[in-house]
């Protein structure tokens, strides 16, 4: 027994010893004169004690240096949280390092290429159609895993109702209701708007102008998030891109949109090309354009999910209110030559998409990527891989 009770403290002491030449190593440049000499007297007696056959001698000496080594390096306060704490900083680095060089989440935040990918989208229903699914708790696990939320949205405050056409909002996908100068978002496409795109009342809900009280419902109903995307930020980096890829770019230096953001539709141009559009087809070099696949289904004006609307094919802006020309296309008789390094943008969603059609190409320098994959909702019908 003896034997092994020797082997086991032996082994203690040889871990002990290690941590000690582990402090002196890392902290010597540190440590005094006096605080060398402490460590190094208790490691001669460990040392000297282990060589021995007294179990009792091994184990004092392993003591002091213990206590030895504690007085040293004194343990950090919150040592397990720290230690917690650096794991989680090395992980969030190594996901922004992801993100930045290889695959980007982007959220889609309006209608603009449906049916391909859907921005946030609703279905008007009374409030007292909501189940029991959509209170809490069990309200946001249904959100995680379809993206689903009933939204009753209520008046806060008493007032004329208020449309806030031709402005912008603070959040995409959705428009600003404002009673008594408090705004109140509804998603975009519940919106019913005149010939003249005013819009003029909610889906199932207030008119504009009407008188509310406070509590009163301006709308209520389903809202379903917009596609959650990853951006393959690499792909374009070793190849050329092409023509029917989901690109993302950057807003800067367009001068009719919004700085410092991003909008995703479909590379329907390259370099050096000219294009028309001739309702329901894209002519590229004077000719009609079906490849790839997706560009053909949308000239053809195809239904590609079952339960969702048909493409509208291609068609041009039908107006000249950001008209640049030899840059955009506003009517069939307008054509576009596109330079070296420039790019035509266009909304599969063609009478809902604000695109190149209006204000021009975009810089190769604005590109950002290809969106290759939709990941959430989990029960969309376009989760998966992006055409």
């Amino acid at each position: 027994m003896n034997f092994f009770a020797r082997r086991k403290i032996r082994k203690q002491l040889k871990i002990l010893l290690h941590h000690a030449r582990t402090l002196r190593c890392s902290r010597e440049d540190v440590m005094n004169a006096g605080e060398l000499a402490f460590l190094d007297e208790h490691v001669q007696k460990v040392k000297a004690a282990s060589s021995g056959r007294d179990i009792a001698a091994m184990e004092a000496a392993g003591a002091e240096l213990e206590t030895c080594l504690g007085k040293l390096n004194p343990p950090k306060r919150l040592a397990g949280w720290r230690e917690n704490f650096d794991v989680l900083v090395v992980a969030i680095s190594v996901a922004m390092a992801f993100r930045a060089y290889f695959y980007q989440p982007f959220k889609i935040p309006t209608g603009s290429m449906q049916p391909t990918l859907y921005g946030i989208h609703s279905e008007t229903r009374e409030p007292s159609e909501a189940t029991f699914l959509d209170r809490q708790p069990l309200k946001f696990a249904k959100w995680l895993v379809t993206g689903e939320s009933f939204k009753v949205v209520r008046a806060k405050a008493a007032g004329t109702v208020h449309f806030m056409h031709g402005e912008g909002s603070k959040k995409p996908g959705y428009m600003p209701v404002v009673v008594a100068g408090v705004p109140h978002y509804v998603p975009n496409d519940v919106v019913e708007a005149d010939a003249n795109r005013r819009p003029v009342g909610l889906k199932g809900g207030v008119r504009n102008g009407a008188s509310v009280r406070v509590g009163d419902v301006l709308w209520s109903g389903v809202v379903t998030s917009g596609d959650f995307v990853f951006v393959n930020r690499w792909k374009w980096s070793f190849s050329h891109p092409k023509r029917g890829e989901v690109m993302v770019f950057s807003t800067s230096g367009i001068t009719a949109l919004q700085q410092g953001t991003h909008y995703i539709k479909r590379m329907t141009g390259l370099p050096n090309e000219t294009l028309q559009i001739k309702s329901p087809n894209l002519l590229v070099n004077g000719a009609v354009v079906t490849e790839p696949q997706r560009i053909g289904q949308i000239s053809r004006k195809e239904k590609v999910w079952p339960k969702g609307p048909a493409y509208a094919g291609f068609n041009p802006s039908g107006t000249r209110q950001v008209f640049l020309p030899g840059r955009s296309l506003a009517d069939e008789s307008d054509a576009v030559t596109l330079k070296g390094d420039q790019y035509y943008a266009m909304g599969d969603n063609s009478f809902n998409s604000f695109d190149s059609r209006y204000w021009g190409p975009v810089p190769e320098r604005n590109l950002l990527g290809p969106a290759t994959v939709v990941y959430w909702p989990l029960t969309s019908p376009r989760f998966g891989w992006i055409r």
